[in-house]
């Protein structure tokens, strides 16, 4: 299985000794291959680890083995059997597990690729809540630790440990599986596994937290959890979409705030700065998700698209943006969507038309910020000063992030 090629920008936490390349492509599968076998999420977690860290030990004197991952399996399988044998509450299934485990290491791949997913579905079930699927996601599938997930979300570790700790309680007592499912719900659960990165990656292309408005982290964790169900689901058109999605929109990463922190807006960002390796990996993944048609993340990535490949803003398709979010209302898109639409027909019909259009939209965005601060971007635009004056004041009451309540600020000053 090809390894993702999109990183983190965080320290990963491997082992002291441990390659961080090996440590994220094989941590997934040996924690999915120990659930599966051993039916016990936090047993699978916890000699995972443990064997990661002989590795850490071993490998630097004994050279890398052949087949690391039938090494760390073979390892992890042992130190299961040994935590099984010494637990009364195990004793009764310790027969059936050690010749579950006998199996070999070596599995196909497409055991390997129902093992993965079925750790993804299971970290996104439906019993759980959002908060605790997207929390076990990063912990379990991407094996980042609970102070990393924390710090990403703005929470104490010990809030975040005791949320990952009744998620995982929730499993045990609800008996969840962590299995391949039916095709017939399968769609529906993907559906889940692919909000929870989605989430993921809003959080970090534009963060709540006071300290920075793009928290590049969380992109990097959504782009590698992105490519690695597009891996696992190569054919699947959504999961490529969004892909696409979040490689097409975090290209301009780079250009997206000042050496303040302020946001830039995209007409002023240096396009010479966005990431072309991404843009044209995003490419591919949204050519590929086009093939059984576009659903709700493919349209949205076919705007990204056309904003990525623009040599410049005036050069931006806006008529066919236009055409993509005509395409999710006609599909049931709400308020937010007709505002984006709107703010793109700004650029095809004029501000004055497009202002109109926003103003109906005023009774159920009115404390919605991004709708007071893209009123006054077209009221600026209209040369209605004090009204657009009213507006930036408006979106600051909207109680926004530190870094957008400056952009704010400085955008009302550029009016008075």
């Amino acid at each position: 299985m090809a390894r993702s090629r999109y990183g983190r920008s965080w320290s990963f936490p491997t082992p002291d000794g441990m390659d961080a390349e090996i440590f994220r492509t094989e941590w997934p599968k040996l924690v999915a291959v120990l659930v599966r076998d051993f039916g016990d999420l936090e047993l699978a977690e916890d000699c995972a680890q443990d064997a990661f860290v002989e590795a850490s030990t071993r490998w630097p004197v004994d050279g890398l083995p052949d087949r690391p991952g039938a090494w760390l399996t073979t390892t992890a399988r042992r130190k299961a059997l040994d935590q099984i044998r010494r637990s009364a509450s195990y004793k009764t299934k310790l027969e059936e597990l050690e010749v579950r485990a006998k199996r070999g290491p070596a599995r196909s791949e497409g055991e390997i690729v129902d093992d993965q997913l079925a750790l993804l579905l299971g970290c996104c079930h439906p019993a759980l809540n959002l908060e605790a699927q997207v929390a076990l996601t990063l912990r379990i599938v991407a094996g980042l630790t609970t102070e990393q997930i924390a710090r990403g979300f703005l929470v104490e570790e010990a809030t975040m440990g005791k949320r990952i700790t009744r998620a995982k309680t929730k499993i045990r007592q609800a008996n969840i599986p962590f299995r391949p499912v039916d095709r017939a719900v399968l769609a529906e659960r993907l559906d889940a596994v692919r909000h929870v990165i989605y989430l993921i990656f809003t959080e970090g292309h534009a963060s709540g937290s006071d300290n920075s408005f793009v928290r590049g982290d969380l992109c990097d964790e959504a782009a590698w959890l992105a490519s690695l169900l597009v891996q696992l689901m190569p054919e699947d058109g959504e999961s490529n979409a969004l892909l696409a999605l979040i490689l097409l929109t975090d290209t301009r990463r780079a250009t997206r705030v000042d050496d303040s922190g302020i946001p830039i807006l995209l007409e002023d960002q240096d396009r010479s700065l966005w990431d072309r390796e991404k843009i044209a990996d995003g490419l591919r993944a949204l050519e590929r998700a086009s093939r059984q048609g576009l659903g709700s993340y493919g349209l949205q990535a076919t705007v990204a698209s056309f904003h990525a490949v623009a040599p410049t803003f005036a050069d931006t398709d806006w008529f066919r943006i236009v055409a993509m979010y005509d395409q999710m209302l006609a599909r049931g898109g709400g308020s937010v969507v007709a505002l984006n639409r709107a703010a793109a027909l700004s650029y095809v019909d004029g501000p004055a038309v497009a202002l109109a259009e926003m103003d109906e939209l005023a009774a159920d965005l009115d404390s919605y910020l991004y709708f007071h601060s893209a009123r006054a971007e077209l009221l600026r635009r209209l040369d209605l000063t004090d009204d657009a004056k009213a507006a930036y004041e408006r979106a600051l009451a909207c109680n926004p992030a530190v870094a957008e309540a400056a952009f704010l600020r400085r955008q009302l000053e550029s009016v008075s």
